[in-house]
C-alpha cells in the first residue's frame, strides 16, 4: 500500500472534489480529503475506505496554516503526494459590478485566487519530491468575457496561474493541468441548472490527465455541455 499514489483534493466534501475522490480511489487512489467542514468528508472517508486510505482534513484555504497544516497531515499519514487537485471555489454574486455586496466578492477572490495560490506553494515540495501532478479547476468562464461577472474574473486569473506556475515548473517533472468546465450541476448553483454537465463528467477529465504517461503533459481540457437539441 505504501507505494499507491496519494491524491490531495480541496474542495472535496461535495459536487468535483467528491465525484473526483471517487473516480480516483477506483482507481486505486489513497486520499486527502480537504474541505471547509470536516464533518460533510466524513460519509465520503466510511465510503472509499476508511481512514487507512482516505485522511480528511478541516480547511479554509484562505488560510496558510490551515493548508500547511494540510499538507503535513498528508506526508506524515501517506508519506508522499503524487497529485494535488486545487478545485475550492465559490461563486454567486447578484448584482454584477453596479450592485454585488463586496463582502461577497471578498470571499470569492480570496477563496478562488489566493486560495489556489497557497495550494500551489504548500504542496509544491511535495510534489517536487514525486514529481507529480497539479490540476487546477478553472472555468469556461475563465476563457469568456461574462458582463459584470466578477468570478469570471477570478477564474481567468486561475488560468493565468495555471500558465505561471507550468512556466516556473518547465523542467522540474512535474504536470500542471487546468480544467476548466462549462456549467456543472452541482451544490454551487442556489437553483439547479436544466441544461449541465455532471460532476463525474469533470471527474473522467482529471482522470484521464492524471493517466497519461510522464512524458505526457495535457495543459488544459475544457468541457462544455453538449448544446441541448431543439
Amino acid at each position: 500500500m505504501a507505494n499507491e499514489p496519494v491524491m490531495l483534493i480541496t474542495g472535496a466534501s461535495s459536487g468535483i472534489g467528491a465525484e473526483t475522490a471517487r473516480a480516483a480511489a477506483r482507481q486505486g487512489y489513497r486520499l486527502v480529503l480537504a474541505a471547509r467542514s470536516e464533518d460533510r468528508l466524513a460519509g465520503l472517508q466510511k465510503e472509499l475506505g476508511g481512514p487507512e486510505r482516505v485522511l480528511t482534513v478541516q480547511c479554509d484555504v484562505q488560510s496558510g496554516e490551515d493548508q500547511k497544516r494540510m499538507v503535513d497531515q498528508a506526508v506524515k499519514a501517506f508519506r508522499r503526494i503524487d497529485v494535488v487537485f486545487a478545485n475550492a471555489g465559490r461563486g454567486g454574486e447578484p448584482g454584477g459590478f453596479s450592485s454585488a455586496d463586496p463582502d461577497v466578492w471578498k470571499d470569492m477572490i480570496m477563496t478562488n485566487i489566493l486560495g489556489v495560490g497557497l495550494t500551489i506553494q504548500h504542496c509544491l515540495p511535495a510534489l517536487r519530491d514525486s514529481k507529480g501532478h497539479l490540476l487546477l479547476t478553472g472555468s469556461a468562464a475563465g476563457r469568456v468575457t461574462i458582463p459584470g461577472s466578477m468570478y469570471s474574473a477570478t477564474k481567468w486569473a486561475v488560468s493565468a496561474i495555471g500558465y505561471g506556475v507550468r512556466e516556473e515548473l518547465r523542467g522540474s517533472g512535474i504536470r500542471v493541468t487546468l480544467i476548466e468546465p462549462g456549467m456543472v450541476d452541482t451544490p454551487f448553483f442556489d437553483e439547479r441548472p436544466a441544461h449541465a454537465l455532471k460532476p463525474e463528467d469533470i471527474a473522467n477529465a482529471v482522470m484521464y490527465a492524471v493517466a497519461q504517461p510522464a512524458h505526457v503533459d495535457v495543459n488544459e481540457i475544457l468541457v462544455r455541455p453538449t448544446p441541448a437539441t431543439e
